[in-house]
């Protein structure tokens, strides 16, 4: 496994990655800003949304889906923010919210893939992800996991690829039965994975170096090519 690493990316805190046929979004958890991202990791647009300490985005049925961990940390408080967690359902071109919905735990949530339809979501209590239905969350399956801070994820045909963020690992787990298929572990001085997807063959992760600067290269996006 090979880490190639860009230090310098434009962005504060991204806590959160998304790849598509346009290119490749992330959402900055200083800023709220959804950022779509060119071939060469260069801001094509930006897209403010209200999501409140971002950490999480996915997008499915033509919206994006953030993860907002309220209250903010990274930024002053806005008249708009509810402070309690929650997934919100973000307009694509305007930002503004669409719909808000409780975690299905209560909990702060790190991690979002939209899949068929149907959307998994990390959670906290217990550690692990469920999927559930975004018309109304309602919980159609849960997975446990071993290790701690559960964060981004990345489908990858019956598996999903899940950071655990602290460990710097990434692990593979059957969607179905939650069995380990394959594990990523990056070394000790690396930049920890947030923010996970596939982009253009590679699994791609993103650092926010927060909550404090614990990388002393900053926030970056990290390229794994196997």
């Amino acid at each position: 496994m090979k880490l190639e690493t860009n230090v310098s990316p434009p962005a504060t805190m991204p806590n959160g990655l998304q790849a598509a046929d346009e290119g490749l979004y992330f959402i900055d958890q200083a800023t709220e800003e959804i950022t779509l991202l060119d071939e060469d990791l260069q801001p094509v647009r930006i897209v403010p949304t209200p999501t409140e300490n971002a950490s999480g985005l996915t997008i499915g049925d033509g919206h994006f889906w953030t993860g907002s961990n309220a209250p903010a940390q990274a930024r002053y408080r806005r008249p708009s923010d509810v402070g309690w967690s929650a997934i919100d359902k973000v307009d694509m071109e305007s930002g503004e919210l669409v719909e808000r919905f409780p975690t299905p735990d209560g909990g702060g949530i790190h991690g979002l893939e939209w899949v068929d339809g149907l959307l998994w979501i990390t959670c906290f209590k217990p550690k692990g992800m469920k999927l559930v239905d975004p018309k109304d969350f309602r919980v159609i399956r849960s997975i446990d996991v071993p290790y701690d801070r559960p964060h981004g994820l990345s489908v990858d045909g019956e598996g999903m690829w899940m950071s655990h963020t602290g460990l710097r690992l990434i692990v593979k787990y059957h969607m179905e039965t939650g069995e380990i298929m394959d594990r990523i572990q990056y070394d000790g001085d690396a930049p920890a994975p947030h923010g996970l997807t596939n982009w253009n063959g590679d699994l791609w992760s993103c650092d926010a170096n927060w909550p404090a600067p614990v990388h002393p290269d900053g926030p970056s996006f990290s390229r794994i090519v196997r």
